[in-house]
């Protein structure tokens, strides 16, 4: 399973050919949450508030490069993932507002 991205120890992962509905993997520590694209909705699981918190904010910054990577994952191609950056890669203002 490709890591799209890593920040302040969440790690977030798109499998190869997984289920419907388009969705992703974010991991912090033991706890893990799948997160619908579209909607940004907890399909399962669940993290502690300020992860969930971040990984929300996060992902509604790139839902078009999340989206592009489901795609890309769903027909079982490699590659495309570091357009799906982490917070290492915006300005330290944009994450701390």
């Amino acid at each position: 399973m490709p890591e799209v991205s890593r920040f302040y120890g969440i790690v977030i992962r798109i499998f190869y050919d997984d289920h419907n509905p388009p969705h992703f993997h974010a991991e912090y520590g033991e706890h893990e949450v799948l997160v619908n694209i579209s909607t940004l909705a907890i399909l399962s699981g669940s993290l502690p508030g300020r992860a969930l918190g971040m990984v929300t904010e996060w992902a509604s910054l790139r839902q078009r490069d999340l989206s592009a990577s489901w795609e890309r994952a769903s027909r079982l191609e490699r590659g495309g993932w570091a357009s799906v950056g982490g917070p290492g890669r915006l300005s330290h203002a944009e994450w701390t507002r």
